[in-house]
C-alpha cells in the first residue's frame, strides 16, 4: 500500500474519505454547539461577575490596603492579654480533639451498620445511610449554632457541632473502608465458627484500622480550622476572641491570633504525620 501524495489527492478523494469516515472530519451542527457551549460559558462567567458586583473590588481596594496594613501594624502589645488568647486557643484545640474523638468512636460503630459486606439487611443499611447523608450534608457551622442554641454559649456547644459533622462524614469514610477489605481473611475468621463481633474485630478490624487512623488524624487538624470557626457563632475557643478583635478594629491582635492558630495546625500536622509513619509504617520520600 503506498501513501497518496498532495498533488494526486483530487476532491472525489476527499468526497469519498469524508463519507467512509464522517466523525473524523466533525459536521456543521457538532461545530454550532462547540461554539454554542463555549459562548454560553463565556456570557453566563461575565454575566456572574457583574451580578455579584466585582466591579467593587476596585472601590474598596484602597481599604483593603488599609486593612492589610493594620494587620502588619502591631502597637501596644503589652496590653494584649495573652492569658485571654492561649486559654482560647487550647479551647479550640480541646474542641477539635474531644469532636473528633467522639466522631471517631460513634463512627467506628455505625460504619458497620452502613457497610454492605457488614449489613446485610438492605433496609438497615439505608436508613443508616439517609441519617448520615443528613448529619453529613447540614455545615459544622448551622449545628454550630443549633448546639449554641440548644446547650448555650461556650466550648460544649463546639464539641458537640464538631462530633455529629465528623460522625456522619467519617462513618461513610469508614463504610467504603470495610466494604473494599480482603474477603479472603473474613472468610478464613468465619470458617472457624466465629461470631459477628469476633469477625468483625479479628477480620475486618486488622485490615481497615490504619486507614481509619489516617483518617481521624487528618480529621483533627481540620477540625482545628473547624473549631476556629465555631467560635464565631458563640461555640467558644479562639473565634469568640478573633470577633471581639474584629468588632475592636484590633487588627494587629487578629493578626497575632490567626498566627498562633497556624503554628498550631503546623504542629499538629507534624505530628499527625509522626504518628501515621509510627502506626501505619509510612515511609518519606
Amino acid at each position: 500500500m503506498t501513501a497518496m501524495t498532495l498533488q494526486s489527492i483530487s476532491s472525489s478523494d476527499i468526497a469519498s474519505v469524508r463519507q467512509s469516515h464522517p466523525q473524523a472530519f466533525g459536521s456543521t451542527f457538532s461545530t454550532i454547539t462547540r461554539w454554542a457551549i463555549w459562548l454560553s460559558v463565556i456570557f453566563y462567567v461575565i454575566g456572574s461577575l457583574y451580578y455579584f458586583e466585582v466591579y467593587r473590588l476596585l472601590d474598596a481596594s484602597g481599604r483593603a490596603l488599609n486593612l492589610i496594613a493594620a494587620f502588619f501594624n502591631w502597637e501596644d502589645m503589652g496590653e494584649w492579654q495573652y492569658r485571654q488568647i492561649y486559654i482560647g486557643i487550647a479551647q479550640t484545640l480541646g474542641m477539635a480533639f474531644l469532636g473528633t474523638l467522639l466522631g471517631t468512636v460513634m463512627a467506628l460503630f455505625i460504619g458497620f451498620f452502613a457497610a454492605r459486606t457488614t449489613m446485610p439487611f438492605v433496609v438497615v443499611r439505608q436508613i443508616v445511610r439517609r441519617i448520615l447523608d443528613i448529619l453529613r450534608g447540614v455545615d459544622q457551622l448551622v449545628w454550630g449554632l443549633v448546639f449554641v442554641r440548644a446547650v448555650g454559649l461556650g466550648p460544649l456547644a463546639g464539641v458537640l457541632a464538631i462530633a455529629v459533622s465528623d460522625t456522619g462524614t467519617l462513618s461513610k469514610l469508614y463504610s467504603e473502608a470495610l466494604e473494599n477489605v480482603d474477603r479472603k481473611q473474613v472468610e478464613g475468621i468465619r470458617s472457624t465458627g466465629a461470631g459477628p463481633l469476633k469477625i468483625a474485630r479479628y477480620g475486618y478490624l486488622p485490615q481497615v484500622l490504619p486507614i481509619f487512623i489516617s483518617q481521624s488524624l487528618y480529621f483533627f487538624e481540620s477540625s482545628t480550622r473547624s473549631a476556629t470557626i465555631l467560635g464565631l457563632v458563640g461555640a467558644g475557643g479562639i473565634g469568640m476572641i478573633i470577633i471581639e478583635r474584629f468588632r475592636a478594629n484590633l487588627f494587629d491582635q487578629v493578626a497575632f491570633v490567626v498566627l498562633n492558630v497556624l503554628v498550631c495546625i503546623f504542629v499538629i500536622d507534624w505530628l499527625s504525620k509522626k504518628i501515621r509513619a509510627r502506626l501505619i509504617g509510612e515511609t518519606s520520600h
